[in-house]
Order: C-alpha cells, then sequence, then structure tokens
C-alpha cells in the first residue's frame, strides 16, 4: 500500500472494516464523516481506488440523489 496516499488508506481501512463486518452499500458522504474527510474527497477517490485496490472490490451501484458504492471483500 506503499502508492496510496494517507486519505486512501484510511478510506479501504474503513471500507475494509465495515465490509468484515457485513456492510456492504455506502455512500461518499458516510464514509466521510465516519473517518474526518470531506465528501467530496472521498468521491474523488473511490472511482480511482476501484481500479487499484487488490482486496477490496468497489462498485458503482446505483445513482439517486448520490452515487452508492457496493464494497465486497475480495
Amino acid at each position: 500500500m506503499s502508492d496510496y496516499s494517507d486519505e486512501d488508506r484510511r478510506i479501504l481501512s474503513y471500507l475494509r472494516e465495515s465490509a468484515a463486518r457485513g456492510e456492504q452499500y455506502f455512500r461518499a458522504k458516510n464514509i466521510a464523516s465516519a473517518i474526518g474527510l470531506s465528501s467530496k474527497q472521498v468521491g474523488a477517490r473511490l472511482p480511482e481506488l476501484s481500479e487499484k485496490s487488490e482486496d477490496v472490490d468497489i462498485e458503482k451501484w446505483g445513482r439517486a440523489r448520490s452515487t452508492t458504492w457496493r464494497v465486497t471483500i475480495s
């Protein structure tokens, strides 16, 4: 994980822990409030992390008022 920024590591760590507890669906604003970032910071990184991350599958799931992301552990 050396090529990840601090924010990327925080997001991935939160997603791993949450997915391990059985959560699968996330919104950027909820992730952001849990780890102390803005929803824009998280929302901008999730598409990039979906490409880079090897142990967490991040999939754009739906878009209503805000994008929902489906997260599973690989």
